[in-house]
Formats: structure tokens, C-alpha cells, sequence
């Protein structure tokens, strides 16, 4: 399978560059920059078949512009920067050490736990 998509219209080899998205509750077909994945109910469509698209009488056509779907390289200058962000480790806070407790009591096969002092050095 090839990594580039093609044209929906039939016997078409041009690359899609387009998706066409029809909104029945509207009556308004939606073309617009090609779309990150494959929809079942969406047509890809290569330039020339995108700007000879028509729709069916009494529906509108809205055309979005093509860029509109390309991140700048700010957007993805600050996209990253944002995921740099978020992997940093946290601060260490004061947090009690886990599995660090005294059992002070027992019922059945519960226990009851208390945390111990971590030691100071001197």
C-alpha cells in the first residue's frame, strides 16, 4: 500500500490533496485540507477534482483554505517545547517514603501502619 493517497474519484492516480465531507443535517458539503486519517464517509480528492467539485442542488459548498490545516514551524516549535515541559520530573515534595511503616495493629489480614521517622543524620 502506498503511503501517499489518491484521488477517490474513479480511474484518478493524482494525489489526494483534498477531503470532501458531506453534512447531511446541513445540505452543505465541507472541502477542506486533506485529512489526517483515512474517514469511511469522506472522499480524498486531487486538486483538479477539488476545484471541479459541485453539489447536488439546494446544498452549499463550503471550501476551507488549504493552509489552514498546516502547523507553522512556531506552532510546532511551541508543540515541542510544551512536551519538554511535561516530561520533566516534578519537584521532589515532602512525600512519606512507601513501604517505610511501623505495623501498630492487625485484624485478619489487614494491618494497621504507621510511618516511620526517617532517621536525621547528625
Amino acid at each position: 500500500m502506498s503511503p501517499v493517497r489518491s484521488c477517490s474519484r474513479t480511474a484518478c492516480r493524482q494525489p489526494a490533496v483534498f477531503t470532501l465531507t458531506y453534512v447531511y443535517a446541513d445540505s452543505t458539503a465541507v472541502l477542506g485540507p486533506l485529512a489526517t486519517y483515512v474517514e469511511p464517509h469522506c472522499y480524498d480528492l486531487c486538486a483538479e477534482h477539488a476545484e471541479r467539485l459541485t453539489a447536488p442542488r439546494g446544498w452549499e459548498v463550503v471550501r476551507l483554505p488549504a493552509e489552514a490545516g498546516q502547523p507553522s514551524a512556531d506552532d510546532l516549535e511551541a508543540l515541542a517545547n510544551a512536551v519538554r515541559e511535561a516530561a520533566k520530573p516534578a519537584p521532589a515534595q515532602h512525600a512519606e517514603p512507601v513501604g517505610q511503616g511501623v505495623e501498630v495493629g492487625r485484624r485478619g489480614h489487614l494491618r494497621v501502619l504507621r510511618s516511620a521517622q526517617p532517621e536525621r543524620e547528625q
